[in-house]
């Protein structure tokens, strides 16, 4: 097999990494282990169970290798030190284990970069939930996965019953060796030599979408420029107008520090469901409406709601035939306008659904890869020292989005690790200077919208206070769907897809999400359009 070095995408999220920020993907799984036959998890199991299946998840047998003062990007590699015992740990929550102890718990584990001398991934097992239940905690470096890459991992250790399913024994593979010092110089010497062909190569590829791209499509003559390159490439479609990306200043936008928050909860699908079958919606509109009220509620009690629309970033899986790769990322962001700044609920849906349907043709019709792009634009010795400055220079400035909203889809069967039923999954995200001081992520599982909240307790203190308005949000949602005297058909009956999610490694539409892999023995999950 032959080294894999980091793209400038993948680099990337090791750049932003500083004192403040770290990042990784993580989710955090609800298990009620009755059903498992010793009527427990243990950590033992946990670690047979990994070490049954740790071929099916490339990432998490493999580290980084690469020059001092990241004068390249690094490679990975197998680790030939690689040990279970290192990245599985097991904790437990005095009485009486309730939600905001092992919510708090969690974010303290979650705040803690990984250690870059191994493979970039921990599992917590957390005992002391009340009503015998038990929390698997599990994070992985952005670096290494995006969405899609992401919940292969998830579905490799899950099973679609208390019965584990069975599992090949893994190929015969050559181990991906360190590569030798000089030859990673010879490239990083290469590198830079192309490295302004590459840097022009990327600004004229970003410039047709640069009155798309968060900050930058705030400065003069960006809507022009952009304009201009696109028919100066043969491409003279007229595109769907929507706002300039300028986030307004609000709470959740400033330097932030190294603690986070975390609050988690969940909503009915039904609910979901019903609202967008009234409304002729998508459930992914929903989701963002959900948002838009949740966050109207939350700047309203804090006195500090702006009259513009907040700005979310909405990562999006733009994998094809060809990007099955097991590890690294091929994801982009749709940039998209939540309405906080609409007072009636009815008219705050029905701009959620306009404008959602604005940003997804703009999506479908842009090239998809300005992240790339932006990312491609400098070396990476540039990158590794630049960025976290130029990070917190944009959380002083305030210059940005104001949040990541992430959903993806899930699987509606109950699925099952070391025989223990999985409740509930609540994924979490990253905050940055640049992404600002909240995340909200939701996933479908098994009848439910999973959500969880990641949040800097120094711009936001009362990260519950979100859950509650989103249950609010919910409410007054349903009240307005029970208005409705004939409801519309909904645009799609299938749950939310966001990032990507589990599974083997699928064809997707260029403007879509990547759908799930299912489980052996378990319906295949469903999807839908675009993110939300």
């Amino acid at each position: 097999m032959t080294m894999r070095q980091l793209t400038a995408l993948d680099a990337q999220f090791l750049s932003v990494e500083s004192s403040t920020t770290a990042a990784h993907v993580a989710g955090m799984a609800i298990l009620d282990p009755s059903s498992a036959p010793s009527g427990t998890v243990t950590r033992q199991c946990l670690i047979g169970l990994l070490r049954e299946r740790i071929h099916l998840a490339p990432p998490l047998r493999m580290r980084l290798a690469g020059l001092p003062f990241g004068l390249d990007r690094p490679y990975w590699i197998d680790d030939p030190d690689f040990d279970l015992d290192d990245h599985v740990h097991e904790s437990a929550l005095p009485a009486p284990g309730d939600d905001r102890q092992l919510a708090a718990h969690v974010a303290e584990i979650h705040a803690r970069r990984l250690d870059r001398g191994r493979p970039l991934w921990e599992l917590h097992l957390i005992h002391g939930l009340s009503g015998g239940r038990v929390a698997v905690y599990t994070k992985v470096h952005h670096c290494a996965i995006d969405g899609v890459s992401g919940s292969e991992i998830l579905v490799s250790l899950l099973d679609p019953s208390p019965e584990p399913r069975l599992v090949e024994a893994p190929p015969e593979v050559t181990p991906v060796a360190e590569p030798g010092l000089l030859p990673m110089l010879a490239g990083a010497f290469a590198r830079s030599i192309t490295q302004p062909v590459e840097t022009l190569r990327s600004i004229v590829r970003a410039a047709a979408d640069l009155d798309t791209i968060p900050v930058v499509a705030a400065l003069p003559g960006a809507r022009l420029m952009a304009e201009l390159t696109r028919r100066i490439a043969g491409d003279d479609r007229p595109l769907p107008e929507l706002p300039p990306p300028a986030a307004p200043r609000t709470p959740f936008n400033g330097p932030i520090s190294a603690e986070r928050s975390f609050s988690y909860g969940s909503i009915p699908m039904s609910e979901v469901k019903t609202v967008a079958r009234s409304f002729g919606m998508s459930a992914n509109d929903v989701v963002m409406t959900l948002c838009s009220s949740a966050l109207r509620r939350w700047l309203s009690a804090h006195d500090a709601l702006p009259d513009r629309p907040l700005i979310a970033a909405v990562p999006v899986a733009v994998r094809t035939a060809r990007g099955g790769e097991a590890i690294g990322n091929q994801i982009s962001a749709m940039i998209a306008p939540l309405a906080t700044h609409v007072a009636c609920p009815k008219e705050r849906l029905a701009t959620v659904r306009s404008t959602m349907a604005t940003a997804k043709r703009r999506f479908a019709m842009s090239r998809r890869t300005w992240l790339t792009d932006v990312c491609a634009m400098f070396p990476a010795a540039f990158s590794a020292l630049a960025t976290p400055a130029l990070f917190r220079l944009a959380g002083m400035t305030g210059t940005g989005v104001n949040l990541i909203v992430s959903n993806v889809p899930g699987p509606r069967a109950p699925l099952y690790m070391c025989g223990a039923r999985m409740l509930s999954y609540h994924p979490m995200s990253v905050v940055t200077d640049v992404t600002g001081g909240i995340s909200v992520t939701c996933m479908s599982y098994d009848g439910r919208l999973d959500f969880g909240v990641v949040a800097c307790p120094a711009l936001v203190p009362d990260v519950w206070s979100i859950m509650g308005h989103l249950r609010e949000a919910m409410d007054e949602l349903l009240a307005l769907a029970g208005e409705q005297e004939e409801p519309r058909t909904a645009e799609t009956a299938e749950t939310p897809e966001m990032p990507e999610m589990p599974g083997t490694p699928k064809t997707a539409k260029p403007a879509e999400t990547s759908p799930e892999a299912a489980v052996p023995g378990q319906a295949p999950p469903v999807r839908e359009k675009i993110p939300a």
